[in-house]
């Protein structure tokens, strides 16, 4: 199964986009969550929300929806993964409030972190075996063998990342589940995808991963771009034969 989803909801550009008029947005997430299965929450990495918000989406959810959640700049950016202890159990005593709603937990390293493979394996070590967690390294100094052992080790996905329809990111499979996040397209309007670039991105994912399940989220939010892509990207794979969760119709 391919999960496509959007990186965030609540963009005030996607209101008569995706939204319908009139709908205030505390109704939202709603009207995302009957349209889509999951979403990536990436203003966790700004500003970590409570437990009882991370219950709340639970709440108004539906079963089967999926919620992949960003850590918390403050371990990755200003403790660079350093005493990684205290961060974690804090994001985990908050997340897990989603309860069988919680996706993949996205480690996205600043670019300016150089490979450390110790304190990598150090943090991933502090996650449940039953919370899957993908990481998203930035710099090339990452580019080792030793990182992909690491990653191996932890069971942690290697994030593949793309920008400009091309991958920035080396495409190993390092566990039993992929993650895919396309951060701006070269078409017209900008940031959107073409469909030749979505098109090779579903056949890496139909190559890597077979039946294993596999997380897509677009993060090229801006003029609704990313719903774009999602639906047609979707209708892509579907094509291709792999299934699907739902998207909104094209």
């Amino acid at each position: 199964m391919i999960l496509v989803g959007t990186s965030g909801w609540q963009y005030r550009d996607w209101r008569d986009r995706f939204y319908p008029p009139g709908l205030p947005q505390r109704l939202w997430l709603e009207h995302y969550a009957e349209r889509f299965a999951t979403v990536e929450v990436n203003n966790a990495f700004y500003r970590l929300p409570e437990r009882d918000t991370f219950a709340a989406w639970r709440a108004r959810t539906p079963d089967d929806f999926c919620v992949a959640v960003k850590m918390s700049r403050y371990l990755t950016h200003i403790r660079r993964l350093a005493e990684p202890a205290e961060p974690v159990a804090r994001f985990l005593g908050r997340a897990t409030a989603l309860g069988d709603r919680l996706g993949p937990v996205l480690l996205q390293l600043p670019p300016t972190l150089g490979a450390d493979t110790a304190a990598l394996d150090g943090t991933l070590r502090l996650f449940p075996p039953d919370v899957r967690v993908a990481v998203e390294p930035r710099h090339p100094s990452w580019w080792t063998a030793a990182t992909r052992a690491v990653l191996e080790r932890h069971r942690a996905a290697l994030v593949w990342a793309d920008r400009r329809g091309r991958p920035v990111t080396p495409l190993w499979r390092t566990t039993d589940f992929g993650y895919l996040r396309l951060h701006e397209g070269r078409a017209h309007p900008h940031p959107r995808y073409g469909r030749a670039a979505l098109a090779s991105w579903v056949r890496r994912l139909a190559e890597a991963f077979g039946d294993a399940p596999a997380y897509v989220y677009f993060n090229n939010d801006p003029g609704g771009a990313a719903i774009v892509d999602a639906v047609a990207f979707a209708r892509l794979a579907r094509r291709a034969g792999l299934p699907v969760s739902r998207v909104p119709a094209g």
